[in-house]
Formats: structure tokens, C-alpha cells, sequence
């Protein structure tokens, strides 16, 4: 079902607040699409900021970082829980993770992806053997298949998915450019809500078919973004 505001008929929202207004609340899970700094939905990750949801869960490959991304909802001690892939840029959660403030669950990228997947797709859960023998594989259910020891992954279905698109239809039909793809489409499958922003807003039928990666029928909210910052990570290894 298609929800809309009095002052924005349909799926597009004027802005990234009022397309998270009333659909957040505290003690949520999120999920968040984007790579590092790549194809992430800075404007609704903004937005859910402002909301001041509290107690958050966060399914996202990485924990953005200092005062960007979702590092600023670290910053503002709203993420109660994370599960990622890679958090090794972000000194905020470093801090309260080892000081017991934030809880976190690491996922081998693959499995977090096919989580997410398996979440969109109605499969409650899988058989992988990456993790086995680690500390990923503790509390988890473990069975043989032809010699092989696999753990039990259990699908990821979220209450919320924020997702990046390039290009987006008024239907919420969306296309990724390149490489901000990502986590994006598996996220927005996932969601029970899913909002989407995008950086070109066309028409139904402007949109080529076979260039769609998420239908519409995923998507209940859309936000144009035609400006967003793109932040690009570099390592300085030495003093030029």
C-alpha cells in the first residue's frame, strides 16, 4: 500500500524529513544501504538524526564515519545495536563499543548481503560455511552437507530500509549507478518500509525496463536528492 502526505501525493516526499514522518520510532531495525561512503542515502540518514529515534538496530556493511553517514547517528548515541561487515574507520565507534555503549555483531560481507537477500526474498534463513571455526559461528546451529561442517544464518528482515538510487521513477522504480549498487538493492528488498532518495526524479515509462534493478513495488517512499555531497575516502600513509 502506497502512503502519502497531504502535501505530496503518491511516493515523492518534498524532503528526506517528511518522507521518514511517522514511520520511525525508537528500538527499530534498519536496514542501510552503501559501501564505505559510496552510494549511501546521506539525506535520510540526516533525516533519521533529526527524528531523535532512540535505541537503534543497524544492518549496514559499515558504520559510516566521524560526523558523516552513520557516524552521525553515533555521534548522537541513537544506535543501540549494529551489524556490519567493517567498522574499522569510525573512532566514535570504536569509543563505545569498548566502552560497552554499542553492541555489535559482525557478519562476513557475504552474509550480511545474503541475509539481507534472503530477507527480501522470504527465506528465513541459510546454510553457509563461512564463519564456521570463528567466533561468527557461536550460539549458531551447525550441520553436515557432503563432508562440510555449516552454520545457520538466519535471514534479515527489517522494520525500515533506507537505500541511494541515481535514478528513480515517481512509481519508485530505481537504478544504481556503478558501484554506489552495492548493498542498495539488497537492502531495499528487505525493508517492510523502504524510503528511497535519488538524484534524478523522471516520469513513469522514462525508465527503461531492463535497466531497473529495484521495482517499484518495493519502494513506498522516495525523496529527491539532485545535490548529494559524494565524500571520498583516502588514506594518507605519509606526509607529501
Amino acid at each position: 500500500m502506497t502512503t502519502s502526505s497531504p502535501t505530496s501525493p503518491g511516493k515523492l516526499y518534498p524532503n528526506a524529513n517528511a518522507a521518514l514522518a511517522g514511520i520511525v520510532r525508537d528500538d527499530m531495525l534498519l536496514a542501510i544501504g552503501g559501501f564505505g561512503l559510496c552510494g549511501i542515502p546521506e539525506a535520510l540518514i540526516a533525516a533519521l538524526r533529526d527524528t531523535g529515534a532512540r535505541n537503534l538496530t543497524i544492518a549496514s556493511n559499515n558504520a559510516g564515519i566521524d560526523e558523516w553517514g552513520i557516524g552521525l547517528l553515533l555521534q548522537t548515541h541513537q544506535v543501540k545495536k549494529m551489524i556490519s561487515s567493517y567498522v574499522g574507520e569510525n573512532a566514535e565507534f570504536e569509543r563505545q563499543y569498548l566502552a560497552g555503549e554499542l553492541e555489535v555483531e559482525f557478519a562476513p560481507q557475504g552474509t550480511l548481503a545474503e541475509r539481507m537477500r534472503a530477507g527480501g526474498a522470504g527465506i528465513p534463513g541459510f546454510y553457509t560455511r563461512t564463519g564456521v571455526g570463528t567466533l561468527v559461528a557461536e550460539g549458531k546451529e551447525h550441520k553436515d552437507f557432503d563432508g562440510h561442517t555449516y552454520i545457520l544464518e538466519r535471514g534479515l528482515h527489517a522494520d525500515l530500509a533506507l537505500v541511494k538510487a541515481w535514478k528513480a521513477d515517481t512509481l519508485g522504480n530505481l537504478i544504481y549507478r556503478r558501484t554506489a549498487r552495492n548493498f542498495n538493492p539488497l537492502a531495499a528488498t528487505c525493508g517492510r518500509i523502504t524510503v528511497a532518495e535519488a538524484e534524478i526524479i523522471v516520469q513513469p515509462g522514462d525508465l527503461d525496463p531492463d535497466e531497473i534493478h529495484t521495482p517499484g513495488i518495493f519502494v513506498q517512499r522516495i525523496v529527491h536528492n539532485p545535490h548529494p555531497e559524494k565524500r571520498i575516502e583516502k588514506i594518507t600513509t605519509r606526509e607529501v
